[in-house]
Formats: structure tokens, C-alpha cells, sequence
């Protein structure tokens, strides 16, 4: 009998048809219950996979297949058949459509959405995959936007967790107003997604900004150091009312730096002279104040001076060498401000560095690099001064027309002017503060109380003439055609000092210093514009005082936009008093309206005003002042000239009693042995009310008076003193010593490239200055710096060693074993001396004067 051969019909075909599908379930097939159930399962996972619609349909119409369709079937990692169909959408983008026919299929038959092993619904792998409108089908067809997974993640965390996933925003936007809509207000994840956007952001502003100053100061891309953290950062931290641990640290070896002296130089070299200036960092501050805690408190009153006298010293020579390094000098303001503010603070020091004079020495190197900045914005100020704010027009049309009476109109120049040479180079003065910017076109501006002494003669008819020349308006036809770099204008002023004070601000500079620092920047320039106004004739007209009054309008809306204090534009009262005195000339028809424009000029004095008129050029046709008012002048600046002389023969008379009282106050000292040295007293009430506004820089109410700058001296002659310094003013409050200015993101992008943009620094009330506090953040020293003061012979004690390295002892131990039972520390202070010693060159005598007990 021989054996039949049976053929098993494939029943996990590869592409399941529906005829080959029918035909084995067909009653002559043959097959088994249990083979038909394979069939159909296979062939219905098979069509959720590949999108086969009419293969699904079939599967879910046919009559002898319905009893074996399973919707409910899973694999072994719970994924059902619905899943399984949104898992293929991007593959084959053209099937898509009969993709999501699938889906709408099964859910319309009842298919199982019910979560997987690793709780993802349907919904939140559609999230990732499917196209919005099946995601909104499926959250109105049974499933929730609320679900969450194992890892607590709803479908909207799939999508953005940190940041929206590329091309799925309009998926984002369709879950996040379904969970709106139902009362979500938002969850940690929305808010750290948030967060981590918003810092994003700040980022790319802060590399903008970065780009903008670093491009407008010449800066050196190491300067602001590999930091990634934004600077809003710090800026939002809230104030906190710290104590007074904050201030003055507990007595232990914790908040002290250990050192001799004769390792001081070595010390100065590594901290001040050889250390890289960077942004926001504060190490040299806080490692000198951790010195001079050791010094005070565990030796005596040597060691404090010649840490104190030295490391100012080296400070100095740091900056007087790199006098033209904005970075240093910045960065040496913000370390020797916080310095001050660390040791005046500190309550277990203070009275000591009272007595030693110690605070006066660190302030008077504040105001050292304090003036060095000065000086270098006044250098910079001073190459676009000529051309930016008396020379620029914004609307040259306006000056094309305008012809002087002392003009031939039909000469013109044929040749452009002669291009200046540059002037040398200034060196700086190492006994002294850097020189003022040179100015070739101009007189030294003298003091108030001196006139000068061509004020009454008369110039030459050669003198004159070349004055004439040198005032002509008329535009050379080769500057017509000329291809030139572009004009210089108030844009180039204002992008520089917006570049300055962004760098002041965002190194974290006390802003009391910033705001008198651009006081005196303001006033200087103030005092150069009405010089250079007043000695040379061409800028003596009616069209030039407007045109000047624009471009002055420009640095008054700079005050505005940086979020300074009104009181820095008083200083250009003076300029504006004669812009409008010059602009006023040809409307004084008669001795009333004389004299009552005159009473409105309370900041430019009589002979002023006469030199003004004296060379005033007239435009043609412009009516001229009357001559009794020519007449009236010149008996008011008889009048002043008297007043000027009993004036300076007061103040010499004052100047004479006050040394008088000085000899006998130092003779009075000198036999004073116990007591206090009592010193003349020579405060007035104009010094305590500046130190009053300074005060009230840092107030924050809202009915605070405005603030106002300190007042020149009064002018006697017809120029400004534009090297008049005004004072520099610290705080009465150490604590305000420390704080620092806000920075508000607002228009950054633009601060620096267009005038008309707002600073990122908000606009505040007349009164005061915005700012914050971080005390907690000082007193941190890291290893790097402490392996540099101990010195390379050492710097194999820093590594990290074991607990049981016998190596490793605290520095300043001299090889002996301390007390681990005993943390107290016995000082020995020797009792100090109401006068500290030379300011140079004082040898150190403090190399055996304690004894230090080690912790």
C-alpha cells in the first residue's frame, strides 16, 4: 500500500490575499478550528502592519472569518492592533491615508486601546507618528490626553519634554488646548520646558550682546571665559536680609588664608600681577580678604599692613601697565569694590582697618582705576567728538542753503580740507592719573576762576580771514563724488558707550560707580562741546546751535534708555544755555526781551554771552541786536570781571586760613599723646548732601527726591574746566558696597547697532538705581586658585590623596600635629597704633610677631 502525500496549506503567509484567505476558510479547506484561527490572526496583524485596507475590511466583513477575529489580540510586549497600525505612518507617507482608514476601521469595530506593559496608549504613540487629525479622532474615540505612562508622561510630554520635537509643533499646540480646555493649567514638565526655552533664548541674546561689545571695545575672546550659564540667572535671584554670619564668618581657619610675610610676593604675583582678568570673577576679592582675616586676627598689625599696603600696590602697577585694557580695569574695579565691601563689613576687622587707615588706601585705589575709565572712554569719546556732535547734521539739507554775511558766494572751495595729523600718543604717568585726552583744534581748558587772556583783544585781519575760511559751510565738489567711508555720526557715540556701560553692568559693577562714573564722563563731555562751541566761530550761528541742540539731544535720550538717573543730563545745562543763547541772538529786538531771556540763562555768565555775541556770525538777512543791548552786555561783563576778581581774592584768603588752622591742628596732634587726633573739620553742607544722594541711589520707595551729581565749581571766566573731577562717593551702608546692577533683557539685539533702541537695563524713577544683592555667593575660593598662593614648591599637596596620606598637613602647621579634640583658636593681637605706617616701601616686620595655633 503506498503512502499519499499531504500538502499543508501556508498559514502565516507574507502577503495574505483576500481569494487565498477565502479559500482556506472555505467548508472544503479542510482545516482545523484551531488553523483557521491562525489564518485569520496572522492575516489581521499582517494588514494593521502594512496598511492592506481591503485585506482588513474582508477580515472584519467575512462570515467565516468573524467567528476567529480577535481585536483584542497583543503581543508579548502589550502592544495591540492599533498600535501596530500607528506604528507605521512616516514609513510609506504614501499609504497614510489608508493608514489612518485602519485605525478609524478598528476603533469603529472595537478594537482594545487600553495602555501597553509600559503604559503608552494608543494616543501617545500617535503623538510621535500620526497626523493630527487621527490624533483628534482618538481623543474624542475613547482616548485621554491625561493618561499617563509608567514614567508619568502624558502625550504632550512625548512630544516636548524638553523642546517640541521638529515638525510636531501643530501636534503640541492640538494636545496642549485639549488639556486646556479641561482645566490643565500647565505641570512640572510645561514648566521646566519653559524654562529650559527661555534660557535658550537667553543664551543666543547673551552671545549676541557678547558679539556687540566685544566688537565695539576691541575685546579679547577670552575675556568672557567657556561659562554657560545666562546671566538672568543671577539677575532673578531674589534679596535676602542676611545675617550677620554672612558678613563676619565664625573664628576659624574655614574663612582664612594662611600666609607669611616673606611669601607675600610670591602671593601678589600669582593673585594680582600674573592673574588673567575674566568676566564675573571675584577669587583675587575674596582670597585677599580671607588674607587680611588671618592677618588681623591671628598676627598682629604689621602682617595687616603689609598685605593691605602691598597688594595695593601691586593692583596699581597691574593697571597703570595696562592702562588702555578695558577688561583689567573693569575687572579690578568690581574685585577691589567687593574687597572694601568684604572688609568693611566684617565686624571682627573693622575697627582694625578704622585705625589703620586701611579703607582709605583700598578706596583710593578704587578711584584710581575709577579715573582710568574715565579716561579711557574720554580718549574714545574724544576721536568722534569733532565729527558726531558738532559736525553731523541729521538733516544736511537744512545747512545747504544757509549763506553768512561774511561770505563771498561766489567763491567756493575747490579743495577739501587738509586731513589733521594724528595726534602722539600720550603716555600715561605712572606717579599720577592717565592725561586727558589730547585736543590739537582746541586751548587747554583752564580753571573756573581764570578768564582768558585774549578775551578783549582784538585778532588780526589775517586772523580773521583764516577764521573766516575755517567757518565756511560750503561742501568741495571732489567730497560730491567722492567714494569715502560713511559719515560719522551720534550713532557712533552712543554704540560706544552703550558697549561701555553693558560691560560695566554685565561685570556686575556697583551701580552708585557706574551712575558717578558716567556723571563725570557726561560732564567732561559737556564741558568740551561748549569750548570747542564757543572758541571757534563757525559753530557761533544760528543753524549750528540747532544742529548741535539735535545731536545733544541724542546723548540726553541715551541717559533715558540706560536707565541712569536724570540728574547725569544737568550737566548740560551749560551747552544748552548757550545752543539756546545762540539761537536766541537775532530774535532780541529790545532791552525787555533782553533781559528777560537773559534771567532764563542761569548756567552761562556775562562774559559768556558777550564773546558769543563778539563772534556771532550772522546769516544774510538775519536782523542783529539792537545796540543797546550790545551796550548792556558789556556793562554786565564790567559788572562779572569785578565780582571774579572779590571772589578770587576770597578764596585766596580762605585757601590762606585754612592751612593756618591745618599747622596748628598738626602742632595740637604732636603733643597729643592718649587722645584722639582731632583734624580741622572741613565737611560743609554741599559734601554731606552729595553723600545723601548717593544714599539715596539705593533707596526703594517711590517718593525718594531725584538725583543729583555733585556741582562743579562755579565758572568765572568764559571756559569750563573740563579736568575738574568730581568726587567719587562710596556708600554709607558697607552692605550697598556689594550690590549689583539689574540687567531686563529688553531689545537687546539692537542696543547696540541702532540709537533709537531700548537698553536692556528697564527705565527707573529720577531717584534712585536698580539693584540687587548676592551675598551668599562671596567668600568662595576654589583649589586652582588656592594651589597658585601656595606656590608651585607645594603644589603637589593640592591633589586629591587618601584619607590615610600622613602627607597631607594644613597649610601654616610648620610640621606640627593639631588638636583633633580642640578647634578653639587663642589669638595674640598686638594692640595698634593710631597711625599707620609709610604708604611705600615699608620693609616687613611682622615674620615672628605671632603665634599661630593650628586647627
Amino acid at each position: 500500500m503506498a503512502d499519499t502525500l499531504e500538502i499543508i496549506p501556508d498559514l502565516r503567509p507574507l502577503f495574505p490575499q483576500t481569494v487565498y484567505i477565502a479559500e482556506l476558510l472555505s467548508a472544503n479547506s479542510g482545516l482545523t478550528p484551531d488553523q483557521r484561527a491562525e489564518l485569520v490572526s496572522h492575516s489581521l496583524t499582517r494588514a494593521c502592519v502594512f496598511a492592506e485596507l481591503n485585506v482588513l475590511q474582508f477580515l472584519l466583513a467575512d462570515q467565516q472569518a468573524q467567528p476567529y477575529v480577535d481585536l483584542s489580540v497583543r503581543d508579548d510586549d502589550g502592544i495591540g492592533l492599533v498600535t501596530l497600525a500607528i506604528h507605521g505612518f512616516g514609513a510609506e507617507s504614501d499609504r497614510d491615508v489608508e493608514r489612518e482608514e485602519c485605525v478609524r476601521l478598528l476603533i469603529s469595530q472595537g478594537a482594545d486601546l487600553s495602555p501597553d506593559h509600559a503604559g503608552w496608549t494608543p494616543l501617545h504613540h500617535a503623538a510621535l507618528l500620526s497626523p493630527p487629525t487621527l490624533i483628534s479622532y482618538l481623543m474624542t474615540h475613547g482616548c485621554s490626553v491625561f493618561t499617563v505612562t509608567r514614567r508619568n508622561l502624558t502625550p504632550l510630554d512625548i512630544v516636548s519634554a524638553h523642546s517640541v520635537l521638529p515638525g510636531r509643533q501643530d501636534v503640541a499646540l492640538l494636545l496642549e488646548e485639549a488639556m486646556r480646555g479641561e482645566g490643565w493649567t500647565g505641570g512640572k514638565l510645561e514648566e521646566k520646558r519653559r524654562l529650559s526655552d527661555e534660557k535658550r533664548k537667553r543664551l543666543d541674546r547673551q552671545h549676541i550682546i557678547q558679539e556687540g561689545v566685544q566688537k565695539a571695545l576691541g575685546l579679547d575672546t577670552r575675556w568672557w571665559g567657556s561659562n554657560d550659564y545666562t546671566w538672568s540667572d543671577s539677575d532673578s535671584e531674589e534679596d535676602e536680609e542676611a545675617d550677620d554670619e554672612v558678613y563676619t564668618p565664625p573664628l576659624d581657619y574655614s574663612s582664612m588664608l594662611v600666609f607669611s610675610p616673606p611669601a607675600l610676593p610670591q602671593i601678589f604675583e600669582s593673585l594680582i600681577t600674573n592673574y588673567r582678568p575674566s568676566f564675573r570673577d571675584t577669587q583675587p576679592a575674596n582670597s585677599l580678604y580671607m588674607l587680611a582675616r588671618f592677618a588681623c586676627l591671628m598676627c598682629d598689625h604689621l602682617w595687616l599692613e603689609d598685605l593691605i599696603i602691598g597688594a595695593a600696590d601691586a593692583i596699581e602697577e597691574t593697571f597703570f601697565e595696562r592702562a588702555d585694557d578695558i577688561t583689567c580695569l573693569v575687572f579690578w574695579l568690581r574685585n577691589v569694590t567687593l574687597w572694601l565691601h568684604l572688609m568693611r563689613c566684617d565686624k571682627s576687622i573693622n575697627e582694625a582697618c578704622e585705625m589703620l587707615g586701611s579703607f582709605d588706601l583700598i578706596e583710593e585705589v578704587i578711584n584710581s582705576v575709577f579715573v582710568f575709565i574715565i579716561r579711557y572712554a574720554e580718549r574714545r569719546i574724544d576721536q568722534l567728538l569733532d565729527a558726531a556732535l558738532l559736525d553731523f547734521s541729521p538733516s544736511p539739507s537744512d545747512m545747504e542753503g544757509v549763506q553768512f554775511e561774511s561770505e563771498w558766494s561766489f567763491i567756493r572751495s575747490l579743495t577739501g580740507k587738509r586731513k589733521a595729523a594724528p595726534p602722539p600718543a600720550t603716555p600715561t604717568l605712572r606717579t599720577g592719573v592717565p592725561p586727558a585726552p589730547p585736543s590739537p583744534n582746541r586751548p587747554v581748558s583752564p580753571s573756573g576762576s581764570i578768564s582768558s587772556s585774549t578775551s578783549r583783544g582784538f585778532s588780526s585781519f589775517r586772523q580773521s580771514l583764516t577764521r573766516a575760511r575755517a567757518g565756511s559751510q560750503t561742501t568741495p565738489i571732489q567730497a560730491l563724488f567722492s567714494d569715502g567711508p560713511p559719515q560719522t555720526s551720534t550713532v557712533d557715540v552712543t554704540s560706544f558707550i552703550t558697549a561701555l556701560h553693558t560691560l560695566l553692568t554685565l561685570s556686575d559693577v556697583n551701580p552708585a560707580i557706574t551712575t558717578q562714573l558716567w556723571s563725570q564722563v557726561m560732564y567732561w563731555t559737556s564741558c568740551e562741546m561748549f569750548n570747542r562751541i564757543l572758541t571757534r566761530k563757525k559753530y557761533l550761528c544760528r543753524s549750528r546751535a540747532l544742529q548741535i541742540s539735535m545731536n545733544l539731544l541724542a546723548l540726553e535720550d541715551w541717559v533715558d534708555q540706560m536707565g541712569l538717573p536724570r540728574g547725569v543730563q544737568s550737566h548740560f545745562n551749560p551747552v544748552k544755555d548757550l545752543l539756546g543763547w545762540l539761537q536766541s541772538l537775532s530774535s532780541v529786538n529790545d532791552f525787555s526781551n533782553l533781559v528777560a531771556t537773559i534771567q532764563t540763562l542761569q548756567h552761562i555768565n556775562p562774559l559768556q554771552m558777550r564773546r558769543a555775541v563778539r563772534e556771532y556770525k550772522y546769516e544774510v538777512n538775519e536782523p542783529r541786536m539792537p545796540e543797546e543791548c550790545v551796550q548792556y552786555l558789556t556793562q554786565l561783563q564790567k559788572d562779572w570781571e569785578r565780582h571774579r576778581v572779590k571772589l578770587g581774592v576770597e578764596a585766596l584768603r580762605k585757601e590762606r586760613d585754612t592751612d593756618r588752622d591745618s599747622v596748628s591742628s598738626f602742632a595740637t596732634e604732636s603733643h597729643s599723646v592718649t587722645g584722639p587726633a582731632s583734624t580741622p573739620s572741613i565737611a560743609s553742607s554741599e559734601s554731606s548732601a552729595n553723600q545723601q544722594g548717593i544714599d539715596l541711589l539705593f533707596e526703594k520707595s517711590q517718593d525718594k527726591p531725584a538725583w543729583e551729581p555733585a556741582k562743579a565749581p562755579q565758572v568765572l571766566g568764559e571756559l569750563l574746566d573740563s579736568r575738574h573731577m568730581l568726587p567719587l562717593l562710596f556708600p554709607s551702608d558697607p552692605r550697598m558696597l556689594s550690590a549689583l546692577p539689574v540687567l531686563v533683557d529688553e531689545k537687546p539685539t539692537n542696543a547696540l547697532l541702532t540709537p533709537d533702541s531700548r537698553s536692556f537695563t528697564s527705565r527707573i524713577s529720577d531717584g534712585g538705581v536698580q539693584w540687587r544683592s548676592r551675598d551668599r555667593s562671596l567668600r568662595e575660593v576654589n583649589a586652582s586658585l588656592l594651589r597658585s598662593i601656595d606656590g608651585v614648591r607645594s603644589a603637589a599637596r593640592w591633589p586629591v590623596h587618601s584619607v590615610d596620606d600622613e602627607d597631607v598637613r594644613p597649610e601654616g602647621s610648620d610640621g606640627l600635629e593639631p588638636d583633633s579634640e580642640s578647634l578653639r583658636i587663642e589669638t595674640h593681637i598686638t594692640p595698634l597704633t593710631r597711625k599707620p605706617s609709610g604708604r611705600k616701601g615699608r620693609p616687613s616686620q611682622g615674620t615672628a610677631d605671632a603665634e599661630i595655633t593650628p586647627v
